[in-house]
């Protein structure tokens, strides 16, 4: 048997179809890679009240409505992910 990362496609579609989404699954992964980025750093500089603090969760905040756009997270989670960075940076 196959080691499941076979190309197991036999029409041309079908094997399209897997170049696609391999080619989209790495967009992906690149966005979500800077998502959580950005929200550590966020969090960073809320825990160590650092003097940029509002700038960098902007720039998360961002990040978080880009990947909902693309539908990489869903609009109930980013908007989660959001108010929570928005309570810590006015408690802070």
């Amino acid at each position: 048997m196959g080691t499941g990362g076979e190309n197991m496609a036999n029409t041309k579609t079908a094997k399209k179809r897997v170049k696609v989404i391999a080619a989209k699954t790495l967009q992906n992964k690149a966005v979500r890679s800077d998502l959580r980025t950005a929200i550590k750093k966020a969090e960073l500089a809320l825990t160590n009240n650092a003097e940029d603090k509002a700038d960098v969760v902007r720039v998360a905040v961002k990040k978080i409505d880009r990947a909902a756009s693309k539908g990489i997270l869903h609009k109930n989670c980013a908007a989660r992910k959001k108010s929570g960075l928005q309570l810590k940076l006015n408690r802070a």
